[in-house]
């Protein structure tokens, strides 16, 4: 898959170095996967949710989200937010 954009992966990781090593870790395995669709995402983490149009990954051990929005034609995957778990549960990113 094509990841778009990893800048926004390193700018959280800056704020929250301890989410650096999770992320990156979900980068790699992201850049290598061939999703063709969630069911393909669910094998890779089962643990990842579709929310609306977004695909919601728990890294890190449940204390970050990365939301995501994939598309399945193109093999990319764009990075809309990486959150730690109390600003997800704000829901602020839904609006």
């Amino acid at each position: 898959m094509h990841v778009i954009s990893r800048k926004k992966l390193v700018e959280f990781w800056r704020r929250h170095p301890k989410a650096e090593q999770p992320l990156k870790a979900w980068f790699n395995r992201a850049r290598r996967a061939k999703w063709t669709k969630f069911g393909d995402v669910l094998a890779d983490y089962n643990s990842a949710d579709l929310v609306g149009r977004f695909v919601v990954f728990n890294v890190g051990g449940n204390k970050y989200r990365l939301i995501t929005a994939i598309h399945y034609n193109r093999l990319k995957v764009y990075v809309r937010y990486v959150l730690t778990h109390e600003e997800y549960d704000q829901d602020d990113w839904k609006s």
